[in-house]
């Protein structure tokens, strides 16, 4: 005789899941687009005024995917100073949670980070229904005033509308810790860089490596869509004073003739604006899929092997400034398949591993 299951409901079984109500009428509300909040990851936030990862018009015609997919605010961050009992955030998003192998928290939430650069630790994420598009969440509460530099994370997959810091209201809001420079690393590439899929926005890697190496991080990964266009690299090449263009987008080339096509051009049109920027070319990670298709092995190789090829040409050319890392070592030698979710886009743990990888070139690029 089948036994029917039953529907699971964790509130009725006296688990608490969703928010609990926040008393915001005894807060004061700021906006971070206004001072002294500091906000990293959107180059033209001063000039269009809203959070989105690309000018709204910038002369290059956009996919419309890409398009799209700039409203996505991964690698966003709000950064301040509080000495509040208290922090609350209220959040209007474009939509709510739609994905199946990526939790509401990473694609929709906000994660948040407290303490010195170099030394933050993670907290809390906020809490709210997938179903919904706003929400309001405590991220912490003290029982008396406590000064702490406060970093959040904004969601990854999703694009936010608009933000406002619940605080104390005697609280004190101040400039957030320097940077170590004020030049910003610039990576595009594809769902991976974007975050996908990540359980919490804190763990995509260019967050991860926000926490390992003091400067700013812009992330213009777009998923399906890090297909090299030189309207991308147009584009990258206007950000002020850059310190690093990584780039991580072999993962949507498709057939190796497109990356054989892209990556010269893409390099060459950053070049032609920042000759001598560093430029890190990375190719793509292992995946759990790999070992199950020869067929995708070898065009991996293929792939890898052309950038390979570039990058040794440009510096027997005398660019000493371009350098390369070889993607499929990034996620470390053991339990390596148990590293992604779906057997291509990483588990935080795939995350955390790359990041650690790449912490160390990066700084030596950086000379941090």
């Amino acid at each position: 005789m089948a036994v029917q299951s039953k529907e699971i409901n964790l509130d009725q079984l006296g688990g608490t899941i969703y928010p609990e109500t926040t008393n915001g009428e005894q807060l004061r509300w700021h906006s971070p687009l206004e001072a002294p909040f500091h906000i990293a990851g959107f180059p033209w936030l001063a000039q269009d005024g809203i959070y989105r990862r690309l000018p709204l018009a910038s002369g290059a015609v956009l996919s419309p995917a890409v398009d799209t997919l700039a409203y996505c605010t991964a690698g966003g961050q709000i950064r301040f100073r509080t000495n509040s009992s208290r922090l609350v955030i209220r959040v209007r998003l474009a939509g709510p949670a739609n994905m199946y192998h990526m939790p509401p928290t990473g694609q929709c939430g906000v994660d948040c980070y407290l303490g010195e650069p170099g030394e933050q630790s993670f907290i809390t994420t906020a809490r709210f229904k997938p179903t919904e598009s706003e929400y309001e969440s405590q991220l912490y509460q003290w029982d008396s005033k406590k000064d702490v530099a406060v970093t959040l994370n904004l969601p990854l997959y999703q694009g936010v509308e608009e933000v406002w810091i619940g605080v104390d209201k005697d609280a004190v809001i101040s400039d957030a810790p320097a940077y170590a420079s004020s030049r910003p690393v610039i990576i595009y590439g594809t769902s991976i860089t974007q975050g996908g899929c990540a359980s919490r926005p804190g763990m995509a890697y260019s967050n991860i490596l926000s926490r390992m190496i003091p400067v700013e991080f812009v992330n213009l990964g777009f998923s399906g869509n890090g297909k090299g266009e030189p309207e991308l690299a147009h584009i990258m090449s206007e950000i002020d004073d850059p310190a690093l263009f990584i780039l991580d987008y072999e993962g949507n080339t498709g057939e190796a003739g497109n990356i054989a096509r892209t990556l010269p051009a893409f390099i060459q049109i950053l070049r032609d604006r920042h000759p001598e920027v560093p430029i890190l070319v990375v190719s793509r990670i292992s995946t759990a899929e790999d070992q199950f298709y020869i067929e995708r092995r070898d065009l991996n190789d293929r792939r890898r092997l052309i950038q390979i090829e570039n990058v040794e040409q440009r510096r027997t050319e005398g660019d000493a400034n371009i350098h390369f890392v070889d993607g499929f070592k990034l996620l470390g030698d053991d339990f390596v398949n148990d590293c992604t979710v779906d057997g291509t886009h990483p588990t935080d743990l795939g995350f955390l591993r790359m990041a650690q990888s790449l912490a160390p070139i990066i700084k030596r690029l950086l000379r941090l």
